[in-house]
């Protein structure tokens, strides 16, 4: 499993449509009112990250997101804008929601190792959210403006809802394929903390984001990760005779410290983590 879309998740519609419609009013608001929560620092509670020039590929990454801690709801809601006024309400109903289908799909990811059921679910700590909003692109500059380069996601899994707008690519035989958007779905990405878990068996997703010169796209990222001191490397179970681990023990804060140090966009950051052959 790389990549699926989860119907009858139990987020009600009416909350996935307020959710979609808060982010997209406050990407809609003047630039005074967005840019207050700017910052470059990757650590930060909240911060709103603007679309930017890639020198190095001579190309223009248009997204802009507003990523922030959500997990639980109450202790980062206060910092959360509070302009649109149903921002903090609407948000913290989402994303409390998804919480609990996050909490599901990874029972269910556990089972499908042989592993005990709440196996992931001891390492989980935190909850991060991107919204995402992608600006229509004028024509003449559709060739060299991305949505969002080619990555993979420092995550366990992370659960994507879009709104019906196309723009999420998957790689498929080398090929890049289009998630087109169902109703009320969400996307699961596997991501690289659950490639190293699994030893393998599940496989980070290669994705990017483009962009259309006819229609604004929003997303919203939800990430689960582990805590700090969790010990991540393959789960015993899974590693024998003929499953050799692949990666060694690590902790999370390494993986994460290291992943800012190489600034690597894909699982090939994990190779620092490879566990040395006999």
């Amino acid at each position: 499993m790389l990549q699926h879309q989860v119907k009858n998740h139990g987020i009600p519609e009416m909350k996935i449509n307020s959710m979609l419609g808060t982010a997209r009013e406050f990407f809609h608001l003047p630039d005074e009112e967005r840019l207050k929560f700017r910052s470059t620092d990757p650590n930060s509670v909240i911060r709103l990250v603007t679309g930017f020039q890639d020198k190095t590929r001579n190309i223009f990454v248009s997204r802009q997101s507003l990523k922030f801690h959500s997990h639980p709801v109450e202790e980062y809601k206060s910092q959360w804008p509070s302009n649109p006024p149903s921002f903090r309400e609407n948000v913290g109903e989402y994303c409390a929601s998804v919480r609990e289908v996050e909490v599901a799909i990874l029972e269910a990811i556990s089972e499908s190792l042989g592993l005990e059921r709440d196996y992931i679910d001891k390492i989980l700590k935190g909850h991060y959210v991107s919204i995402n909003y992608y600006p229509a692109c004028q024509e003449s500059e559709l060739d060299v403006t991305y949505g969002v380069r080619t990555h993979t996601d420092p995550t366990i899994i992370t659960i994507l809802m879009q709104d019906d707008v196309p723009g999420l690519q998957v790689i498929n035989d080398d090929k890049w394929i289009n998630v087109n958007p169902l109703p009320n779905a969400v996307v699961v990405h596997v991501g690289d903390i659950l490639q190293a878990l699994s030893n393998y068996r599940y496989k980070s997703l290669l994705h990017q984001a483009i962009v259309n010169c006819e229609k604004e796209r929003v997303s919203i990222a939800s990430y689960c990760y582990p805590s700090d001191d969790a010990m991540i490397g393959p789960a015993k179970k899974l590693v024998g005779k003929d499953h050799p681990a692949i990666y060694k023990d690590f902790t999370y804060r390494e993986f994460h410290e290291s992943m800012w140090r190489v600034k690597c966009s894909t699982a090939k950051r994990l190779d620092l983590f490879k566990a040395r052959a006999d």
